[in-house]
């Protein structure tokens, strides 16, 4: 395995300000850690043949805009933190090819748009589970990736190289608290459980929640990893979680303007 280069590619996130990055072997889509899983059309090596190693970066979403939810500050920050993904992982994958190692980026969004989610909602691959066996974070009830550092607010990005990485350790323990905030929290009632196997989104119901939004200019939702306990970076905000009135205040203001 290529340690120099991956020592090469990290010091490249590094200069690129990425706080999060993870290797993960293609074989491990074999070998899944749980079940049901995936189906082999989704993986890496089906999508990009000469496929050996994933490169996932994650970028984090700032919690204080993310209080503001639904709000077109929080739909600004979105559509800026996937174009920087998707520059990121491009520039990537160049710096692999340059060195003689056939790359390509995966786009952060795998799909055309929210009324193309509500006919056929699955992207063509699937970057938190690649986050997952990257060793970044562990699921939870939400169906998000959970980080030590975001918890679930964090947007991830992939990269499918054949150099022949050394991977990251999966990580052992469980993020999740299961304090069940996001079930209680969820507008569209995606995460009760009550038609759909319990542990899985109803993405139907989270896609139609999300087209509302879109029409008022003020998707995506962000609820369930707004109100998340997991993370260091709750910590960092201090108040921006917590009940503060000036909060309260910045959050009423945010959400009049903007948006429909």
């Amino acid at each position: 395995m290529n340690d120099d280069l991956k020592t090469a590619v990290l010091r490249r996130c590094r200069r690129m300000e990425i706080p999060l990055v993870g290797v993960a072997g293609t074989d491990r889509w074999e070998n899944p850690p749980f079940y049901p899983w995936m189906p082999e059309e989704f993986y890496p090596q089906s999508i990009f043949p000469e496929a050996r190693s994933v490169i996932v970066i994650g970028l984090p979403v700032h919690l204080p805009v993310l209080e503001t939810s639904p709000s077109i500050y929080y739909h600004e920050l979105y559509k800026t933190v996937n174009t920087l993904l998707d520059q990121y992982t491009y520039r990537l994958a160049s710096f692999l090819n340059d060195r003689g190692y056939p790359s390509v980026f995966v786009p952060r969004d795998g799909y055309g748009s929210i009324e193309v989610l509500l006919k056929n909602p699955v992207a063509f691959f699937s970057h938190r589970h690649a986050a997952l066996l990257a060793g970044l974070g562990t699921f939870g009830v939400n169906n998000a990736l959970l980080t030590p550092e975001y918890g679930p607010r964090v947007r991830f990005g992939s990269v499918l190289t054949a150099a022949d990485l050394p991977p990251d350790p999966l990580r052992d323990e469980d993020l999740c608290t299961r304090c069940m905030l996001c079930v209680r929290a969820c507008p569209a009632g995606a995460l009760d459980g009550r038609d759909y196997p319990v542990g899985l989104t109803d993405k139907a119901a989270c896609a139609k929640n999300s087209a509302d939004l879109a029409r008022r200019h003020i998707s995506p939702c962000g609820i369930c990893i707004r109100v998340c306990p997991v993370g260091e970076d709750r910590r960092h905000y201090g108040a921006a979680g917590g009940e503060d009135p000036r909060y309260r205040r910045a959050q009423k203001h945010v959400q009049e303007y903007g948006g429909l």
